[in-house]
């Protein structure tokens, strides 16, 4: 077990959507020092860059959070970028933890490594059972190799890496942009501009016959922190709800949390990627207590209210 109380804690992508909710409960459990490397001036996927901040600041504990990510457009534009980045950072920051001898490694995986049919719910046991689905398998295979990295080191230096896959976040300080965001930022940013602008209708991707699980952020960063200090184990860990919605009952939920009452047209020439999405939650609560809190209603009002409030909406 990695108690953080008075310790150096690095956290990559600690300044953003998850990185800050992070860092808060980082400093609730006593963490000493937090150490949020910034992208201009710290690039992770550069090898001297990485050993230059790891022989600075001698971190304990690292969460690596950093990643290079977005939703089914960004991922089909940006295939060989998101897997290079990807790769690369986790490389660095797993070989860097184990030169520097640091206590604990906490990786940030994906769901998107899972194979593209998985039996739902997604078993970690699962995880080699087939090719992720095409339109993110770069990113998700990228991630995926990192959880071999983290075994194998485990074995050969006796690096303590845990590795946990968080199902699709959300919640307020999410990326609103709509060339790079997930699926559900994006549509509160439709729903929401449709409406204050009296549009007649809303476009949306696929069929809407794709499942998704959602957890809020707050509760993926309560698991992150917990799993840091409480579960020093070689297994992938699932992080997420156990509740599967498809995205046609998702967008009808956030046309009706909005106050939109136009038509909601469906694009069936854009990809609904994978057909299912939805974990098997049960060993993070077996191993480390993990059960998330907030409900999917719940976690969309916050964010809708969150968007409304701190950003102009302009379409």
């Amino acid at each position: 077990m990695a108690d953080v109380a008075g310790k150096r804690v690095l956290v990559t992508g600690g300044g953003g959507f998850l990185g800050q909710p992070v860092q808060d409960l980082l400093r609730r459990a006593g963490a000493g020092e937090l150490i949020i490397p910034r992208r201009e001036n710290t690039d992770l996927t550069e090898q001297a860059a990485t050993a230059a901040l790891f022989a600075d600041t001698r971190p304990d504990i690292v969460v690596h959070l950093a990643a290079e990510v977005g939703g089914i457009g960004a991922n089909r534009e940006n295939p060989g970028r998101y897997f290079y980045a990807n790769m690369a950072m986790g490389l660095h920051v797993v070989e860097q933890s184990r030169l520097h001898d640091v206590e604990k490694l906490v990786f940030i995986g994906t769901v998107c490594a899972y194979p593209k049919f998985t039996p739902v719910p997604f078993r970690e046991d699962d995880l080699w059972e087939g090719y992720p689905e095409e339109t993110n398998a770069p990113y998700g295979v990228a991630k995926k190799s990192l959880l071999v990295m983290l075994q194998a080191y485990r074995r050969q230096y006796g690096l303590n890496g845990i590795y946990l896959l968080p199902v699709n976040l959300y919640g307020p300080g999410d990326n609103f942009d709509l060339e790079t965001s997930h699926v559900i930022p994006a549509l509160i940013r439709k729903f929401v501009a449709a409406r204050d602008t009296g549009a007649d209708s809303v476009e949306v991707w696929g069929t809407g016959s794709a499942s998704r699980e959602f957890l809020y952020v707050d509760d993926a960063a309560r698991a992150i922190v917990s799993a840091a200090q409480n579960y020093d184990g070689p297994d992938p860990v699932n992080i997420g709800v156990g509740r599967e919605v498809t995205i046609r009952e998702l967008v009808e939920l956030i046309a009706g949390l909005t106050g939109f009452e136009g038509d909601i047209v469906w694009d069936t020439s854009k990809p609904d990627g994978q057909p299912r999405r939805m974990l098997d939650t049960s060993r993070a609560r077996e191993r480390f207590g993990f059960e998330a809190a907030v409900t999917l209603e719940e976690g969309l009002r916050k964010t809708i209210d969150w968007w409304e409030k701190e950003t102009v909406p302009t379409g």
